[in-house]
C-alpha cells in the first residue's frame, strides 16, 4: 500500500503519513487506531515489532 493510498483510507495527509513512517512525527492513540484500522490490524500489533528466527529473512 502506498503512503498515499493509506493517508487516503485515513483521511490524513500524506505527508503527515511520510512523517510517522520516518519516525519524525508522534503519533497520538487515536491516530494508532486509525492507522492499525485501515492496515487491517490491531494497535497492538502496529506497536509489536516481529522477530525473526536467526538466519530467516
Amino acid at each position: 500500500m502506498s503512503q498515499e493510498d493509506l493517508a487516503h483510507n485515513c483521511g490524513l495527509h500524506r505527508t503527515y503519513i511520510g512523517s510517522v513512517e520516518r519516525e519524525e512525527r508522534n503519533v497520538t492513540l487515536s491516530t494508532l487506531e486509525v492507522l492499525a484500522d485501515a492496515l487491517g490490524v490491531s494497535v497492538q500489533e502496529l506497536l509489536t515489532e516481529e522477530v525473526t528466527p536467526h538466519g530467516e529473512e
